[in-house]
Order: structure tokens, then sequence, then C-alpha cells
């Protein structure tokens, strides 16, 4: 039976206090006020005193209003209906389409049993050289993309989602500027993706609590796509807007704070949502690339220093690329060498070479006189970003490797990059 309650002891923000017993962590209550109905959730219980993150904000609320405790945490409805449609943090439309209540699934849950996982084995292709074939992301990892503001690291998803080969694309996103969630909507709606999308969208101007709901969301619904037999890729941006979120609400609970303010178990909030990635041993596959913007292009940032901890590498995104030095995906080898027997050689070889080039460039601009070999490198490297590494770049990976080959061939002899003789006789183009 719901507990109702009309006497609301303080309102502070968008936090209430009420007197309350047998009340859960985490339970929904229901706030009726004169200008309509509100949900809220139970973050914090002291005694009898139980305090409540509304959803809406506190605006409007006062002190007589009636709070009717519902018996149970959020959930979000799933069935195929959800595709191709725009939620917000609370499970509500924001696409003017209906509201759906059928099949409602706990969010936040455990993640799956290691019993029931499979060793990540199995390439996810994006069409995107720098991933594809220098950091290839494998089904099931989960992988950030550091970056920092200015960058173009929606317009990097959105083209992810358009391009990946994954039955459906999840897009959690978190404190959007009202024109990046009109991008993603309008991109993925001209790219033919929008139909195979469900797309969770918090944005800047909406209720903090609401942001916190969206990767549990997100996770949530691909995880039972994923028991679908469907491969999902979960895209989530930004995760230092979700931290932020978490500290502010920390802070309304003072919290002893942590490092730079934030709650002390950061690391277990942000490892508990990555590990929802999974390959499922008799089913589909979640796979997890999420947005972390670095503040001052700090690394050592509590969110992303955290998140280096549980996440299987990184890609680091700086100046429109794909920086292939810092960039790191540890599970790569595992898909390699199902590719093809070029990929290992060819990516080892063309990065050794890149590295050089960056070398050259500073000598460059030390006013060092250049040899033949320099400037064989400063060909190659113009090559190799302008072909490779720009982001509007769209090519299959064997593509990209036989676009590795050509520039190979256009800016150095056989004997100069260092490859096998035996894959040089078979890869070298023909002029």
């Amino acid at each position: 039976m719901n507990k109702v309650f009309n006497k609301i002891e303080s309102i502070t923000g968008n936090v209430i206090t009420v007197k309350a017993k047998d009340v859960k962590y985490k339970e929904l209550a229901q706030i009726t006020t004169r200008f309509g109905k509100s949900l809220a959730e139970v973050n914090k219980i002291e005694g009898d005193v139980v305090s409540l993150q509304v959803f809406a904000g506190g605006k409007g609320v006062s002190t007589g209003d009636e709070v009717r405790f519902l018996g149970r945490d959020m959930r979000v409805s799933f069935s195929e209906d959800l595709l191709g449609r725009i939620f917000n943090g609370s499970g509500e439309p924001r696409d003017k389409g209906p509201v759906l209540t059928e099949n409602m699934q706990p969010i936040g849950g455990p993640s799956v049993n290691p019993s029931r996982r499979i060793l990540a084995n199995r390439m996810m292709r994006t069409n995107i050289p720098m991933i594809d074939m220098f950091n290839t992301l494998v089904v099931s990892q989960k992988l950030p993309i550091f970056s920092i503001s200015g960058e173009p690291y929606n317009q990097l998803l959105a083209r992810i989602a358009m391009q990946a080969e994954a039955d459906v694309i999840v897009l959690g996103g978190m404190g959007l500027k009202y024109d990046d969630f009109l991008y993603f909507k309008e991109e993925l709606s001209k790219g033919g993706a929008l139909s195979k999308t469900v797309m969770f969208i918090h944005t800047a101007s909406d209720p903090t609590v609401e942001c916190m709901m969206i990767p549990d969301m997100s996770l949530a619904v691909a995880e039972q796509f994923a028991l679908q037999d469907k491969d999902v890729l979960v895209l989530l941006t930004d995760m230092t807007n979700f931290a932020d979120a978490m500290k502010e609400i920390a802070i309304t609970q003072e919290q002893v704070p942590s490092n730079r303010g934030y709650p002390g178990d950061l690391y277990s909030q942000l490892a508990s949502r990555y590990e929802k990635a999974v390959d499922f041993a008799n089913s589909g596959s979640v796979t997890v690339l999420a947005v972390t913007t670095m503040p001052g292009d700090d690394v050592t940032h509590p969110v992303p220093d955290n998140t280096g901890y549980i996440t299987e590498g990184q890609y680091y995104l700086k100046g429109g690329r794909i920086e292939p030095f810092g960039s790191l995906s540890r599970l790569k080898q595992n898909v390699n060498s199902k590719t093809r027997k070029d990929h290992r050689a060819l990516m080892d070889g063309m990065i050794r070479l890149y590295s050089s080039y960056k070398e050259t460039i500073e000598k460059k601009n030390m006013g060092f006189a250049m040899s033949r070999w320099d400037e064989k490198l400063l060909k190659y490297g113009a090559l190799f970003e302008n072909k490779l590494m720009d982001l509007s770049v769209n090519m299959s990976l064997e593509d990209s490797l036989d676009m590795g080959w050509t520039i190979l061939a256009e800016c150095f002899e056989k004997d100069e990059t260092g490859l096998k003789s035996d894959l040089i006789e078979e890869f070298w183009p023909a002029k």
C-alpha cells in the first residue's frame, strides 16, 4: 500500500525532506503540487527523516503538498517500440510520441554474472580508419573518448552511430546544449540510423537528478536488447557532466567531499556503469563508448583519472583528430589477427614512421636542414593525416589497409618501410 504524507519538513533547492518510515533508498515518490505532479527519488535516509530529490526541481513545491511513496525504484519501458524514439531522464517522451508503460524494467541493476560472459573476440567496424585500423573497437569493449570542450566529440559519436556495425544504437546525452541534441536528431535521421536508435537526452536546462538517470536507463535498455540476440552500441556524452551532477547532489546531501569536491564513491559509480559492457555466451552484446571531457585538458582530473582504471584503453580526440599516440585499445590484439594478415604489421609500421615524422617536424621548426629522408617523412606525414587521420574519411578496414600501402609506396622504397618482405611482395601496390 502506498504511503502518503501531507507535510513536507523542509525544501532546500531541489531537495525536500519528510518524516517517514519503511521507505527504501532510491524509492520513487510522487509529489502533487498546485501545478501538477512530479516524481522524486529518495537519496538520503537518517532515522525517520527522508530526503528526496525532486526531478522537476523544488520550484512550486510547498510544505503542504502531498508526497506519495510508490514502493518501487525507477524503471524504464522496454519493447521494440523504443526504436526511433527520444526520451528524457525520467523516461518521458521528448518527441511528442506516446508514453510507453508496458514491460517496465528496473534500471541500475548489477552487472552481468561473469559465467554468462565470453571473451571479447569480435571487431565492431566503424569505417573510421583511426579506429578500425589503428585502435580497433571490439564488441563488448568499454572505451572512453578523452577530449576537451570545443572538440567535435559529438560529431564523432554521430558518425559512429551512423556507420557502426551494430544492430541497435542507444545514445545517452547528459548536459547537452539544445543545439547538440538537435544535431544528433537531424544527423541520425539524415543518415538513416534513427530507426535503429533509442535516445535518452538530458539537456543543460533539465533537472540535475535526470542527468544521473541517463546512463542507467541507456544501459538497462541496451541489456534487454542484447538478451534478444542483438549487438548494441551505447554512446554516452558526457560522463564528466554525469560526475558533476553526482557532485552537486552530494553537496546538497552534505556528504564529506573527496578529491576536488567529488563524492568518495566516484570510482564505484563510474565502474558500475562501464561494467555493463558484455558479450553474452548465448545471446547479443553491449559495447560502451563514452565521451569524457577533461577540464583544462588535465588527464589527472578525478573523472578521466578514475575512468582510466576502469576501461580497456581510450581514444584521445585532439585537434579534431583521434591521436595515434595516447589512444589505445587494449583488446585490439584479440581481433587484429582475424582481419587481414597484414593488419598488425602495417599498423605498427605506419605508426613507427609517423613517430619519425613528428620528430622531423620538430627539427624543421627549429631550423635544422632537412635530409632526403626527412623530406620523405614530411610527405608521408601529410598524406597520413589527410587520408587516414581526417575524421571525415569513411572507409572500410580493407580499404584503409590498401590506402596505407598506397601511402607507403608514394613516399618510400620497399626496403625503407621496415615491413616483412613477404607482406611487401603480396600487398605493395603495382605502379
